[in-house]
């Protein structure tokens, strides 16, 4: 059964984040709210909870998972960013977008595009999410609360502990975060490459 923990949107309470954050240690599962919609997520490290987001979302060994990063200094750990992409990437951020990058040894292979050997990052606009990965010290391993043959993610609180109580171990709510995505841009060819339009402003990048 997962636990429900009701936070604020704009102050997240410290002592619940930080539980939160040690049950993240522990090695769970969690939803959580971002800028753009719920995202399940986990610790770089945990296997386990990987493959539970997997079998969630029927996800494929080529889907591109997402780092979500406390700041620019954190994601620079973990992908390869060159002049012209810092500045592509640094203007916005932080904010509703996932890049994708080539990635540091810092990466788990299992993380990787197996091919490409890139990852997705990103930097989240939204006091929750921010708060939960600067205590943790590090990324959560994140993807898009999306159930399988539906067209748009879960958005409320009560329904994810509802649905999925069964297969996480904690919902964290802080209202209603919308449902649209982040756009998705790739710089893993040299260019930007919109491969998914979504909450951010695509047009910067087209």
């Amino acid at each position: 059964m997962a636990k429900y923990f009701d936070v604020h949107p704009q102050s997240p309470q410290p002592r619940t984040i930080g539980t939160v954050v040690d049950s993240l240690r522990s090695g769970s599962l969690i939803a959580y709210p971002t800028d753009s919609c719920f995202a399940l997520g986990c610790r770089i490290g945990n296997h386990d909870a990987l493959e539970r987001i997997k079998t969630i979302r029927r996800l494929d060994d080529r889907h591109h998972f997402t780092l979500v990063c406390e700041n620019f200094a954190q994601l620079g750990q973990f992908v390869h960013v060159d002049n012209d992409v810092f500045r592509a990437v640094k203007a916005a951020t932080p904010g509703s977008y996932t890049f994708i990058l080539p990635a540091t040894k810092e990466v788990p292979r299992r993380l990787m595009h197996p091919k490409k050997k890139t990852v997705g990052v990103r930097i989240p606009d939204h006091p929750v999410a921010r708060a939960l990965v600067a205590e943790l010290g590090e990324p959560l391993v994140s993807s898009t609360l999306l159930l399988p043959d539906e067209e748009e993610p879960l958005t409320q609180g009560w329904e994810i502990k509802e649905r999925l109580d069964h297969v996480l171990d904690a919902v964290v709510d802080s209202g209603d975060c919308g449902t649209e995505p982040t756009t998705v841009v790739d710089f893993s060819g040299g260019g930007a490459e919109v491969v998914r339009r979504g909450a951010g402003d695509p047009s910067r990048f087209e």
